[in-house]
């Protein structure tokens, strides 16, 4: 089954509580929670507060947290103990990934790995024995409402053929229009932003990107 994530990058932060709760009520399976720290990428948003607040109002969604940072290993407690379910770290801050990894899993959460659209999957094949989740961008991250890059899917046909069965995530540009184009290549969760939380009829939006395993 595809897994839509709706990143709560694009909610409207006046009004957070109440966009949640509409695009979980709509059929979201959880929530993507994008941390940037404007170092390695040219951007700034949440803290393990929002991450926290995010916990105590909606107590049962698993909050899927990627970690955009140059040192998330300085943040991965303070993310666990907000109520983070699963916390991604990018494999282009070298020689961190293998230690944040292994700490991420030894709190009991899922541990994951992202790359950039530049960065070629075979960079992540070492790395596969320590993950449960690859979040593939399929934009250069740093700022919503970006145009997918398709040719960056071709990943997760790589990591399908490694032999990688956990979670394969696509985030970035994502839309019910071009959902299929991921879920063709191995992807079994959408991280959308825009697509969801701006549209008129969320619903519809989660069910149509849905609907693409069986396109």
């Amino acid at each position: 089954m595809i897994e839509i994530a709706p990143s709560v990058l694009a909610a409207d932060m006046l009004h957070l509580e109440h966009d949640v709760r509409r695009i979980m009520d709509a059929g979201a399976d959880m929530l993507h929670v994008d941390i940037m720290d404007a170092h390695f990428v040219p951007n700034l948003s949440f803290g393990p507060d929002i991450t926290a607040a995010l916990r105590r109002g909606f107590p049962q969604v698993h909050l899927d947290v990627h970690l955009m940072m140059t040192h998330p290993e300085d943040y991965l407690d303070a993310f666990a103990k907000a109520g983070a379910n699963a916390i991604t770290v990018h494999e282009e801050i070298g020689d961190k990934v293998v230690p944040a990894l292994r700490r991420i899993r030894c709190m009991g959460l899922m541990a994951g790995i992202s790359v950039k659209p530049g960065t070629p999957a075979e960079r992540l094949r070492p790395l596969l024995p320590l993950c449960d989740l690859v979040l593939i961008m399929t934009v250069e991250p740093g700022f919503g409402g970006q145009k997918m890059m398709p040719e960056a899917l071709d990943k997760a046909i790589a990591l399908r053929a490694a032999g990688f069965e956990g979670v394969i995530s696509a985030d970035g540009g994502i839309t019910p229009d071009n959902a299929a184009q991921a879920v063709s290549r191995g992807v079994n969760r959408l991280v959308m932003g825009t697509a969801v939380f701006r549209a008129a009829d969320p619903g519809e939006a989660i069910r149509r990107a849905r609907a693409a395993s069986q396109a």
